[in-house]
């Protein structure tokens, strides 16, 4: 699995964001990162499936769980061309054609963590998470507190004013005014760099199951 060498290959590729360096490091990048994150996506991808059947564990170089280390540089400011940090997602098999919910991993020298739910979905999505919470309340405040109870906390962009059709006097205006339905708990490097990680991360991802199913059956998808 990951070793020290992951992260100090992601410190020397933010000292040397630059292709000509990548691409002379290209084996240590194999060695040290997608091997070992290829390796943690296989040994997770069983219990991940037993999770939901819906969820999709790819162990693949291009195209899989692991996400590519390339930015995309085109519409922002910061053209640095490769990214310092290592993702992994588990996505719903519907992910690609909806912005659905999905599982992700973390690693970066400035903060490892886990997180689960949808990121920046869509209006139509969006709206249909708000009336959800809006209609059934109970079932999503005990979806908070198993994640509170287990350490996690939600995170993302939330609106300065209530959303159009709301009262600011909502007894969940706040979750409401969310613009992400992310749930995340941070993870130390030690704990990342333990033999039986894949476990870890399994185990982190079953407290995400009650927010998982909540936020499919908003949008009606399977889980």
């Amino acid at each position: 699995m990951f070793t020290q060498a992951t992260f100090d290959f992601l410190a020397a590729l933010e000292a040397n964001n630059e292709r000509d360096w990548f691409k002379a490091n290209q084996h240590t990048y194999e060695d040290k990162v997608r091997t070992p994150a290829l390796a943690l996506i296989e040994a997770a991808a069983p219990a991940i499936v037993a999770l939901s059947p819906r969820l999709t564990a790819v162990a693949k170089k291009v195209g899989g769980s692991l996400m590519r280390p390339q930015r995309d540089t085109r519409f922002g400011h910061d053209k640095r061309p490769y990214k310092t940090n290592v993702g992994i997602q588990f996505r719903h098999f519907q992910g690609k054609d909806v912005h659905a919910p999905g599982l992700y991993l973390h690693i970066a020298n400035d903060g490892c963590f886990v997180a689960a739910g949808i990121w920046h979905p869509e209006s139509k999505a969006l709206n249909a998470i708000r009336s959800c919470i809006d209609e059934n309340p109970a079932t999503y405040q005990k979806a908070l507190k198993a994640l509170t109870d287990s350490g996690f906390a939600m995170d993302g962009d939330s609106l300065s004013r209530p959303p159009r059709g709301y009262d600011k006097r909502h007894p969940l205006i706040d979750e409401l005014k969310r613009k992400d339905f992310i749930a995340v708990k941070s993870l130390t490097n030690h704990e990342v760099l333990q033999p039986d990680f894949a476990s870890r991360l399994v185990a982190e991802f079953e407290h995400c199951q009650q927010l998982m199913r909540y936020l499919c059956f908003a949008l009606e998808l399977d889980y």
